[in-house]
């Protein structure tokens, strides 16, 4: 949603954004205004998976701060569809609305492809800017990033191919965080790629955790990062099941957001379950 100055991109080795939707000074972090929690959404048929992630979207601080100021649509200059506009009306009309739960239409009738022979309708959802930690031996968040950021033997037919020499060499592989966001998607790979089974087990997670360690910006330094929605599924298998959420509203408490339920609930309830998705947002 935000970025810097093109400078600062380029002095960290990546590419800078062609658009600028926000700028970085303007972020606020916390909820702007307190108010009650918003509306449930109806299921519209398999689109609990889409309900979840856009209540999880609705209640990101940042991101509905600068959608409840309609600031995007006022300055909006995009032909056709623009998803921003879509979600700013979206989040507008969930958070200010008095009804029980309302139907998300406007968002789901924009995210369908569609076969043109029979009219047939494939819905596919991606993640996207997350971090994805295999949690086959891990029992909790923090030994998963400890995996995800293990040095890793490139050597024989899986060498690395030095740029300099041209020469099929050893060499250690490691993953880290290199640029930190103000959010931060966790995403536990809880299902398997190609037959689809679940993992099931139970994955601590921490409410607020400390990215230091994992970066390499500057190691040892504390990153944190207080956790704001889980999304959770419900099943066996990715090919079936039930997605619901968990929010936390501008007021401080903690909501289930099932479909169109929404209930009050504990933290203690919220760090029981066995999430798939986990949404941090960076603390000052």
């Amino acid at each position: 949603m935000a970025t810097t100055g093109n400078d600062s991109f380029i002095a960290e080795g990546v590419a800078p954004p062609q658009r600028i939707l926000f700028p970085t000074e303007k972020i606020c972090m916390a909820w702007q205004q307190q108010q009650r929690v918003g509306a449930g959404l109806y299921n519209l048929g398999n689109t609990c998976f889409l309900n979840s992630v856009l209540q999880c979207l609705t209640y990101t601080p940042p991101l509905a701060n600068y959608l409840l100021s309609r600031e995007h649509s006022q300055s909006c200059r995009q032909q056709g569809f623009c998803m921003m506009c879509t979600m700013e009306e979206h989040v507008n009309i969930v958070l200010r609305s008095s009804a029980r739960a309302i139907q998300p239409r406007a968002v789901v009738s924009v995210l369908t492809l569609t076969c043109l022979s029979c009219q047939a309708v494939s819905d596919s959802y991606e993640p996207f800017l997350d971090v994805p930690l295999d949690i086959q031996e891990p029992s909790s968040v923090a030994e998963a990033l400890e995996g995800f950021v293990r040095p890793e033997q490139l050597d024989g037919e899986n060498g690395y191919r030095c740029s300099k020499c041209e020469e099929l060499v050893a060499a250690s592989k490691r993953l880290t965080i290199h640029c930190s966001s103000n959010i931060l998607t966790v995403c536990l790979k809880r299902f398997d790629p190609f037959s689809g089974s679940k993992i099931s087990k139970d994955v601590e997670y921490p409410e607020y955790l400390d990215l230091g360690a994992y970066t390499s910006e500057a190691p040892g330094k504390p990153l944190l990062y207080s956790l704001y929605a889980v999304l959770v599924h419900e099943g066996s298998s990715c090919q079936a099941g039930h997605y619901y959420c968990f929010v936390k509203g501008s007021n401080g408490q903690w909501y289930k957001m099932n479909d169109a339920s929404v209930r009050l609930c504990d933290i203690k309830t919220v760090l029981r379950q066995r999430a798939y998705l986990l949404f941090y947002a960076r603390r000052a």
